[in-house]
């Protein structure tokens, strides 16, 4: 007898079907084919030994299973609970007539439990547009889809709550993920939020806190170069508290990203915050990238999708670290070839680099550099043109004086800048609506065209400027999105002429 049970395979973050095939006939011996890797072949000492400790008999007869299509690659642990029901099915133990119905995954434990597996959401993404009635997974698994209503997600323990579910036997509705919602879901993106810097706590660096309102407003990237101790790091990560929530799009899209990368929700549901990732600078390229020797992985970049990605001590980074970013911080996406595949992932994010201006980190405080300039030279050189032709902000701080610290006067708090932060992201968003662009930031050359509207003394001025300081034609495109977003934040739909030249200040550190 045969039995076919549908699984998944994750691409990136899209999912595509696969059907475990599973045959019993007369003769000796269990064979898995279909491009199965490690991991998959010693699923089956896995669930040959949980099937036993449940009772099940293993049949004395040839066990054939066919992961289809044969020619793609399977990975991970995820097909030992298709594996098991299809055994158990085609040999007769149990019937289940539901098992078309569903889409399952799972890995089993040598006691029968069902542990978690990465890439729920994009399962559960699959099976509502394949017309599944729903899907099957580990508990902590199906809590990441707790938002899909149009589908039922089962979330099950062990392999016996699977059964009663595909047997019809019993009531299962206790079982479906949105029966069982935490009382602390979201609790998680509080106490991040909660461990944020707020703004009104730093003081001085009024510019600074400028700019990042800026890039905040309009998803601009930013670079803080300046002395140690001048509040660079602090500032960067108030970033995350004047950040706008995400909207269901961006949400579905980031949280599609850490499910694949095994790190959704603990709390359930999809993300509501927006991601702020912070590697060391010692971080290496596929761990910024994305990639792997087995299965290619999503890196920080995609990590930080639509979100803040902090570097700190930008200058220290390996020189081929950063210029890996260059692809990624123009096309918003990252693709990651190998010899037998080819992956895209997502990397829309905004760029937080802080660094020192020189070795010693003093100078242009006064006398107190010690490095010689040709040291300082070298160290600022680290930052190839193309890279900094990408940073649309880039902002000096300084060393704040004694009395801002003894008398340590309280700026806007992190809330009164969000709130204007969300303003202007809603001016956007009506602005690109079904445009599938968000923010400012994202606009092509055509849509800066259209929405950037000059006039002839914003031209005139904008020519000047160019010729002036000798910018590329990338940094032209930018000044025009970058002074859009100042407008924004003045509720004006005409770009002034001021508008340009502030857009235009924070580029002092553009090579030509």
């Amino acid at each position: 007898m045969m039995t076919i049970i549908h699984s998944a395979k994750c691409i990136g973050i899209q999912a595509v079907l696969v059907t475990v095939e599973t045959d019993i006939t007369a003769g000796l011996g269990i064979h898995l084919v279909g491009l199965a890797d490690a991991a998959v072949k010693e699923s089956l000492l896995r669930t040959i030994t949980a099937m036993q400790s449940m009772d099940f008999r293993i049949p004395g007869k040839k066990i054939v299973i066919n992961l289809a299509p044969a020619d793609m690659h399977k990975k991970g642990s995820g097909y030992d609970l298709p594996i098991a029901l299809g055994i158990i099915a085609a040999s007769g133990q149990r019937r289940l007539p539901y098992l078309d119905n569903f889409l399952i995954m799972g890995e089993l434990g040598l006691d029968g439990s069902v542990r978690p597996v990465p890439g729920a959401l994009p399962i559960v993404e699959l099976a509502g547009k394949s017309g599944f009635r729903g899907c099957i997974l580990p508990r902590s698994s199906a809590m990441e889809a707790i938002d899909f209503q149009d589908i039922e997600v089962f979330g099950v323990d062990c392999l016996t709550d699977v059964l009663d579910i595909l047997s019809g036997e019993q009531d299962c509705s206790h079982l479906l993920v949105r029966n069982c919602r935490p009382a602390d879901m979201g609790r998680n993106n509080d106490a991040r939020l909660s461990a944020t810097p707020d703004l009104a706590d730093i003081i001085g660096q009024e510019g600074a806190k400028r700019g990042i309102e800026i890039a905040a407003s309009g998803g601009h990237n930013i670079m803080l170069l300046g002395p140690p101790g001048s509040g660079k790091s602090s500032i960067a990560k108030a970033m995350a508290g004047i950040m706008p929530p995400m909207s269901l799009e961006e949400s579905l899209q980031t949280s599609k990203i850490y499910s694949v990368a095994g790190r959704g929700n603990p709390s359930g549901g999809l993300m509501k915050q927006r991601p702020f990732r912070s590697p060391h600078h010692s971080a290496s390229i596929a761990a910024l990238i994305g990639g792997g020797s087995g299965s290619i992985m999503p890196g920080e970049i995609s990590l930080a999708h639509n979100g803040v990605l902090f570097l700190d001590e930008f200058c220290e980074a390996p020189k081929r670290v950063i210029e890996a970013l260059r692809g990624p911080m123009e096309d918003r996406m990252v693709t990651i070839s190998r010899l037998k595949s080819k992956i895209i992932f997502p990397a829309d994010f905004i760029l937080v680099a802080a660094a020192n201006p020189c070795p010693c980190g003093y100078y242009g405080e006064g006398d107190r550099c010690t490095c010689t300039p040709r040291e300082r030279l070298s160290y600022i050189s680290r930052l190839s043109g193309p890279i900094l032709d990408r940073i649309d902000l880039q902002i000096r701080t300084h060393i704040i004086p004694a009395r801002e610290l003894v008398e340590k006067n309280r700026a806007e708090d992190s809330g009164t800048v969000a709130r204007r932060v969300l303003q202007v992201r809603e001016i956007q968003k009506e602005r690109f609506k079904g445009l599938g662009v968000f923010c400012n930031a994202a606009m092509d050359s055509k849509m800066t065209e259209e929405f950037c509207h000059l006039d002839h003394s914003c031209k005139s001025m904008l020519e000047r400027i160019i010729d002036r300081m000798g910018l590329s034609a990338r940094a032209y495109f930018r000044i025009m999105k970058l002074a859009r977003t100042i407008a924004d934040m003045d509720l004006r739909e005409d770009i002034l002429p001021g508008d340009l030249a502030e857009a235009a200040g924070y580029r002092f550190l553009d090579k030509i």
